[in-house]
């Protein structure tokens, strides 16, 4: 195996943002080949209202892939709830079907990107700004109403933009790009669906013995 390729099924666009996630956590377990990450893109085929079953065997058509990963956000639904939808929707599927991880964050990913100051500053186009910016202590982010919410306005302060130019800051961007600039994800272990998501990504890597693969000379 040269190689490994992954597909990310999420909700929307904005969900591109675990993409560095994923892939650091396949990193930080073992995997040592080339990894190639794609987003299942099926905004633009016919009919929005599919079942997940439909989304996920469209993906994995379109998107061929060693390793399938599923995002659901929480949002105001207990985690086991989320699980569920998406093992029952694998469950209608064949069996040939690569291995599936479920990707989900409490509320939503936004609050898996709030720890990082750094990173914030970058991706608001404001590197060296000084502008005070108070992230909530990471351990509560699970806990948060609206973590979105709170992650643009933390990349609209760091921006330091003011008047009609924060106005047209491009703050959907701006998140999007955050975890770009993100080296370590080691901190998300103090969250519980994060330890959850690695925890299954740990036992998919040993079931399929990827962390044995040695990268090609």
């Amino acid at each position: 195996m040269n190689e490994l390729r992954y597909t990310l099924l999420s909700d929307g666009s904005s969900d591109q943002a675990l993409i560095p996630i994923l892939t650091w956590t396949l990193r930080s377990q073992g995997v040592q080949v080339a990894i190639q990450s794609q987003w299942a893109d099926l905004s633009r085929l016919p009919s929005s209202r599919r079942s997940l079953s439909h989304k996920i065997a469209l993906s994995l058509d379109l998107y061929p892939c060693d390793l399938l990963f599923v995002h659901r956000d929480a949002e105001r639904e207990p985690h086991q709830v989320r699980l569920s939808e998406i093992r029952q929707a694998v469950e209608n599927l064949p069996d040939t079907l690569p291995p599936i991880v479920c990707v989900i964050p409490v509320r939503m990913q936004e609050a898996w990107l709030l720890f990082d100051e750094g990173a914030l500053r970058v991706a608001a186009g404001n590197e060296h700004g000084r502008q005070l910016l108070t992230l909530p202590p990471l351990a509560h982010a699970e806990q948060m109403a609206d973590p979105k919410s709170a992650l643009y306005d933390l990349l609209r302060e760091a921006s330091g933009l003011s008047g009609r130019r924060r106005r047209k800051f491009r703050v959907e961007v701006a998140a999007r790009r955050v975890a770009e600039f993100i080296d370590d994800f080691s901190p998300l272990r103090r969250l519980s669906a994060f330890n959850a998501f690695e925890s299954e990504v740990r036992d998919v890597i040993e079931a399929q013995k990827w962390h044995l693969n040695s990268p090609p000379v």
